[in-house]
Formats: structure tokens, C-alpha cells, sequence
């Protein structure tokens, strides 16, 4: 079984349906031996999202703390069929990572989807250059061209999720999450697996999506969270972490030689 050392996808109280703090969530990152834990909160069109100042003071948080790589990041909205995301110029510029999802929630722009209009959507989220992930994309109803866009996902650096969370939370998900699986190994395309916790117990809580990844023998070596060298890379190559977080490549460092 594979062995996933960070959770990048995270919720904390501050989203309002997630029940625990920061602190909370760290200790049981740090408890279960992770290497990183992304908080991910809600960006503002989600109901109960947090705050206009929430995202762009996080970096008031520690980057290393518990022993544990925190990196301060949101889950964006898609809101229409270009792409477009809930997430402002001065967030995009200060958080560490950035999750791009579509949750349906009272989003007028994403009426009446097609497989062509949805494979648009994420060819432009793809060319996003503040996108990190491609949150749990497996939905039925905004199903897209995984033969099209995956590849470009690839190309752009981004890292398709494959959430463990939706195991329970969004089951008609699932056989769309192992065609995109599937999608990914054929094409080389990295992945993450993400608990998407919403409490302190759930995080690192991947057993439902490395059972599917193992029944498809998904190589571990696209599994970015699956290494640490590999996560480190990425951070230094594709997010703002050097040039926003004190400190960060001393601490990158220290955590590659630990």
C-alpha cells in the first residue's frame, strides 16, 4: 500500500461545516506522522466561508509547526464556464495553495453543463497559473474529456486529486474518479490523494481512495504526496512559498535533510 506523507486538502472550523481549529488539525497531522498539512478552507461564494481578511493573514501561521510543513491554502469556487474562480488578486498573490473545485452551491454561471462546455471549464482552470489542484472533478453532471484535458493538466503542473472523501460524501463520484485515475496513469499525469477532512479524526484518512488506486495498480511514482522530495520540488517550482513565507527555504531545507 502506498504511503501518502502530506494531506493537501483540509478544512478548519474557519469554513463553518469543518469542526476543528488549526491547532487541532496540526497536532493530528503531526500525531499520524505526516510531513505537511494543507488547511484549505472555503473561499468567499461558499456559504459560511470565512472572512475577507481570513486568506491574505495567513500567513501569520507558522510554516513549520508540531514538526509539521503547514501550508496556508483555500479551496476556490469555479463559478462559470470559463473558469473563472472566487478568489481575489491579493489571495492569489499570498496564499501557498490553491484547490479548484466545483461544488454546485447556488452558482448561476454553471447552469445546464455539457461534457463540452465542462472540458472548456477546466482547460481554462488548467491554464490558471495560481491552481495548484483539480479538486474532485469525478462529478457526473459537470463531466468533462478526461482524454482532452487531463493531458493538459499535466502539461500545466497541475495535480488532479483523487479525494478519499468522496468515497462517502459523493459516491455517484466514483466510477468518473477512477476513469480519471485511469486517465492520469496512461497519460503520466501526478496526482494527490486527500482526506478532504472536515474534523481532526479524518485527517490522513486516504484508505477508500488508495484501495482504488491499488485495484488499478496506480504507479506510486505519480502520486506526488506519496514523497517527500517529490512534494518539496513542487513547492519550489510552482507556488509562491519561497517568495511569500519567512524563512521558507531554510525551512525547506532543514525538513529535506531531516
Amino acid at each position: 500500500m502506498y504511503n501518502i506523507i502530506a494531506d493537501l486538502h483540509t478544512h478548519t472550523l474557519a469554513s463553518t461545516h469543518a469542526y476543528s481549529t488549526v491547532q487541532e488539525m496540526a497536532v493530528s497531522a503531526h500525531e499520524k506522522g505526516l510531513f505537511a498539512l494543507a488547511l484549505t478552507d472555503h473561499a468567499r461564494t461558499m456559504p459560511g466561508a470565512p472572512g475577507p481578511w481570513f486568506f491574505t493573514a495567513m500567513r501569520e501561521l507558522p510554516l513549520l509547526y508540531k514538526g509539521v510543513l503547514l501550508l496556508a491554502g483555500m479551496e476556490a469556487n469555479v463559478l462559470d464556464f470559463s473558469g473563472a474562480l472566487d478568489i481575489i488578486d491579493e489571495e492569489r498573490r499570498r496564499v501557498d495553495w490553491v484547490v479548484a473545485s466545483i461544488h454546485n452551491i447556488g452558482l448561476k454561471g454553471l447552469k445546464n453543463p455539457t461534457v463540452e462546455k465542462c472540458t472548456q471549464l477546466w482547460m481554462n482552470v488548467a491554464h490558471d497559473p495560481d491552481v495548484h489542484v483539480i479538486g474532485h472533478s469525478g462529478s457526473p453532471e459537470y463531466r468533462y474529456d478526461y482524454e482532452t484535458v487531463i493531458p493538459e493538466f499535466g502539461r500545466c503542473h497541475k495535480l488532479v486529486e483523487i479525494n478519499s472523501h468522496s468515497f462517502e460524501a459523493r459516491p455517484a463520484n466514483i466510477p468518473n474518479c477512477r476513469e480519471i485515475a485511469l486517465c492520469c496513469k496512461k497519460h503520466g499525469v501526478p496526482i494527490i490523494v486527500s482526506s478532504d477532512a472536515h474534523f481532526e479524526t479524518s485527517v490522513k484518512d486516504h484508505a477508500a481512495a488508495l484501495e482504488m488506486l491499488a485495484e488499478i495498480e496506480f504507479p506510486e511514482t505519480l502520486i506526488l504526496n506519496a514523497d517527500k522530495g517529490r512534494l518539496l520540488d513542487y513547492l519550489r517550482r510552482h507556488t509562491n512559498i519561497l517568495r511569500n513565507r519567512k524563512n521558507a527555504d531554510a525551512i525547506l531545507r532543514s525538513m529535506e535533510n531531516a
